[in-house]
């Protein structure tokens, strides 16, 4: 018998594995739920089967689904490998990827990433240019980095842009704090504390350029370098802050303070890798924002994809 089985629809079942759920899965791999969906379906009709069992959690899959399972963890690191033997075999194995980083929590995700990709591709020279960057395009613009994780995306000429992904910030206040008895804070929340925040420009925090700008709010400000910091001043009631819900999720954990939506609708802040178009045929960068999105979104809770740029 001949099968419609494709290699996408090996990776949507291992997606489907690792993540537990179809909605995770589906961002996981940068589809709508309803797609990949479809995609189950298309597959479970053709084998007359159901590949898993619904309302589980995590998902339990079918005989027939842990069967395609195990041939997709037969066959996709065969074929990952291949690819990456092929490209370095005809661009050559050996380069140099220089990363510019303006966000002080990048290193929380960047770091797991750039560990996968220097097993993968041993010869191309990995490094991050060394401090925070308030202007890395620039950087890839002289040719001092060949990479820059931005937060949001300007046009200009002989530069792309691809989108990592999505994530949410959260407001962040001591656990005994007057803001910690409302479901969601508002701009006017704000007015009267004290904002901490990183010692970058008001453009590059999205809590400032989307929300308390366009409602007038200029609250008080503290400025630190230091993820840890912030939260140690939040908790000793010096003031409130805002940063990624990923960042802070293990001292709510621990309970060291709490964390509010921004908006009833939350607050969603993007993160984009920047290159030089020039570069767009060296393979290995594409791949490292590859490895990039597939490690965040195995590691790091809430994120969500972005749309093509």
């Amino acid at each position: 018998m001949s099968a419609p089985l494709e290699l996408r629809h090996l990776r949507t079942l291992q997606a489907l594995k690792e993540n537990g759920s179809v909605s995770q899965a589906a961002k996981r791999l940068f589809l709508t739920q309803s797609a990949l969906s479809h995609q189950i379906r298309l597959l479970e009709d053709y084998f007359s089967a159901p590949l898993f069992e619904r309302k589980t959690q995590p998902l339990r899959f079918t005989p027939i689904g842990e069967r395609l399972l195990r041939l997709a963890d037969e066959i996709l690191p065969q074929v990952d490998a291949a690819c990456r033997d092929i490209v370095q075999l005809t661009e050559g194995a050996a380069g140099e990827l220089r990363i510019a980083v303006e966000c002080h929590t990048c290193f929380d995700w960047l770091m797991p990433a750039m560990d996968t990709f220097r097993h993968l591709w041993s010869g191309v020279e990995l490094d991050i240019v060394s401090g925070f960057q308030a202007d890395p395009v620039a950087l890839l613009q002289t040719h001092r980095a060949d990479l820059a994780i931005v937060s949001k995306v300007e046009p200009q000429a002989g530069i792309t842009f691809m989108p990592l992904f999505a994530y949410e910030m959260v407001g962040i206040a001591a656990k005994n704090h007057p803001l910690a008895e409302k479901a969601y804070w508002t701009a006017a929340d704000f007015a009267d504390e004290t904002l901490i925040t990183y010692p970058v420009s008001d453009d590059m925090l999205d809590l400032i350029r989307k929300v308390l700008q366009p409602a007038g709010v200029t609250p008080k400000r503290r400025n630190s370098e230091l993820t840890i910091a912030i939260i140690q001043l939040v908790a000793s009631r010096r003031g409130i802050a805002a940063l990624p819900y990923w960042a802070v999720l293990p001292y709510l954990e621990k309970g060291y303070v709490c964390a509010r939506r921004i908006g009833a609708e939350g607050l969603s802040s993007e993160l984009f890798a920047a290159t030089r178009s020039e570069d767009e045929k060296l393979r290995y960068l594409s791949h490292f924002c590859e490895i990039v999105r597939e490690r965040s979104f195995a590691d790091l809770p809430g994120l969500s994809m972005i749309e093509p740029v």
